[in-house]
């Protein structure tokens, strides 16, 4: 039966490495084109991540009043269901992962697409199912539960991921270039956003603004993603960066592909997957509780909402510089900036009240956001290959996620136990010295498999 069941996954990793499910040349054939493909994959993989803001935590946020208001719930026990939602949806990414390996983006990334518009539709109902079946208010918190569970699940996870690993293959020598330019589009997408989105709320109704996300992404972009989705450039008769089949330019030679298990077992994945949850964790406290810390310092919610437009600069111009220049270097020095930018950051966040603290905490978040973006694409296929790429992906994807769903519940209990927020940051400041340390010491050589 084991047999049988791994002849099974090789047919289909072999038939995504090949032709997959679907005809590669269906609709037409990639490389008829005046131009390389590539360049259509990077449009759907931006797109593919644009798409997923219904999943993100900046896109939900704008729903919350609303669905407070149709449920009867608290502040607190929604954002407690989004707390445990989230934490669900962390628990099966690394089986996501896995699917990507057998099925590609192709396949994935329009079913992410829909699974994710179908939660839309279902968190839409939320109310509506409540009053259906005369809930209490455990019965609504259980079904808005199950709403976040999924849109996070198949919007920040699944949809994310898949979009993200999709364009590694097709470009080697400009990769970084790439993802800094994605980068760039997502991250003018998603400071628009809330602003489009309370305008259609405004207009439309919440329910509405929802049906109007759950039909664009799943219908418009899932149609889109089937019809010019290619895996691989080598399924299509392609070379990666557009290089001619018959030039005799070489491309780099990619590390030896290695399993998950390979990876977990690696100090290397987990330095960097933890450093990268750090970020998740500090981030997503800091922008769930950003009023409240910024009153604790006697400063106002306006400043506190101004304290985005800076970052958002500082994180756009860093992840298109270092995404630039990761090609020609190892990724060490960006994970040891990226840690000292955090530590950093949180300093200047323990000294809010005071004047100075602007720049250190500007700077330090702002560099780490951009540098969270390099690392986060970029560390796993150089150290571990492209061969098991979601489900390696996958596995720090669930451990990212569970990171920022507890990041602000200890943000709040740290504020509760000790009367303050600068007691959580502090002890992020001693994790990020130990993740600094062993960042500093320990060998990483992308030539060869991390040990």
């Amino acid at each position: 039966m084991a047999d049988g069941m791994g002849g099974v996954i090789k047919s289909f990793s072999a038939a995504r490495q090949g032709s997959s499910m679907i005809p590669t040349n269906w609709p037409f054939k990639p490389d008829r084109l005046p131009f390389f493909y590539g360049w259509v994959v990077f449009i759907c993989s931006t797109l593919g991540v644009i798409f997923s803001l219904p999943g993100q935590t900046i896109g939900l946020a704008v729903f919350t009043d609303s669905l407070i208001d149709v449920l009867g719930l608290s502040r607190t026990e929604l954002s407690m269901a989004y707390l445990l939602g989230t934490i669900v949806s962390s628990l099966f990414l690394a089986r996501a992962g896995r699917w990507y390996d057998i099925w590609g983006g192709r396949i994935m990334i329009p079913a992410a697409s829909v699974g994710l518009s179908l939660m839309i539709f279902f968190v839409s109902s939320v109310d509506r199912i409540s009053a259906s079946i005369s809930a209490s208010l455990w019965g609504s918190f259980c079904i808005i539960l199950i709403g976040y569970a999924g849109v996070r699940f198949f919007g920040q996870g699944v949809l994310v991921g898949c979009s993200r690993n999709l364009l590694l293959p097709w470009f080697v020598r400009k990769r970084g270039l790439v993802i800094g330019l994605r980068g760039v589009a997502a991250t003018l997408a998603f400071s628009v956003a809330p602003l489009l989105l309370a305008t259609m709320i405004s207009v439309y109704g919440w329910r509405e603004a929802l049906w109007i996300l759950a039909l664009t992404g799943g219908i418009g972009f899932s149609l889109v993603a089937i019809i010019l989705i290619r895996d691989n450039p080598s399924s299509c008769g392609l070379r990666a960066d557009g290089i001619s089949a018959d030039s005799f330019v070489d491309l780099p030679v990619e590390v030896v592909s290695q399993t998950r298990k390979e990876a977990q077992n690696s100090a290397v994945f987990w330095v960097y997957s933890l450093s990268l949850c750090m970020h998740a964790l500090i981030g997503t406290a800091l922008v769930f509780h950003i009023v409240s810390v910024f009153d604790e310092a006697g400063r106002g919610s306006v400043e506190a909402f101004n304290y985005f437009i800076p970052i958002a600069i500082v994180a756009t111009t860093t992840n298109l510089l270092a995404s630039w220049y990761s090609d020609r270097v190892s990724l060490k020095p960006f994970l040891i900036a990226l840690l000292v930018a955090m530590s950093v950051g949180c300093y200047g966040f323990i000294y809010l009240e005071s004047d100075w603290s602007y720049w250190p905490r500007t700077i330090g978040m702002g560099v780490a956001t951009g540098l969270w973006g390099v690392l986060s694409n970029l560390a796993f296929i150089r150290f571990f290959g492209s061969r098991h790429l979601g489900e390696i992906s996958g596995l720090n994807a669930s451990v990212n996620v569970f990171f920022s769903a507890i990041g602000p519940a200890a943000f709040s209990l740290g504020f509760d136990y000790f009367g303050h927020y600068g007691a959580a940051l502090k002890i992020c400041l001693l994790a990020l010295a130990i993740l600094l340390v062993i960042a500093i010491v320990l060998p990483q050589d992308e030539s060869q498999p991390a040990t």
